[in-house]
């Protein structure tokens, strides 16, 4: 998978760059199908700690998956985006094959 990473309005460290990177891969577990990501990162000039905004795309044929989450560390904000792109991936793999849960049967 080709991940980009953009951070707006100051460098990121490679430190970052390695752990996005890292986290990102570990969704080809789920969904192996991913073609690239592009990754956002951003600080709010906002009084509140919570100021490092990240936003991940995630594309894969036929559809793009956005995840937008707002933390006190980039770091912490990654962990919970790429947790809602293993949700969406698996629900988006479960779709494909035609899973029905036993509940609706």
């Amino acid at each position: 998978m080709k991940v980009q990473t953009q951070a707006v309005n100051f460098t990121a460290d490679i430190k970052l760059l390695k752990f996005i990177r890292k986290r990102l891969d570990k969704l080809d577990v789920f969904y192996n199908r991913i073609v690239n990501a592009d990754v956002y990162l951003k600080v709010e000039n906002a009084s509140d700690k919570e100021n490092k905004l990240v936003e991940i795309k995630v594309h894969v044929p036929g559809d793009v998956f956005i995840v937008k989450k707002q933390c006190k560390t980039f770091e912490e904000a990654v962990d919970f985006a790429c947790d809602s792109l293993e949700r969406k991936l698996l629900a988006r793999k479960r779709k494909a094959r035609g899973f029905v849960p036993l509940k609706f049967l």
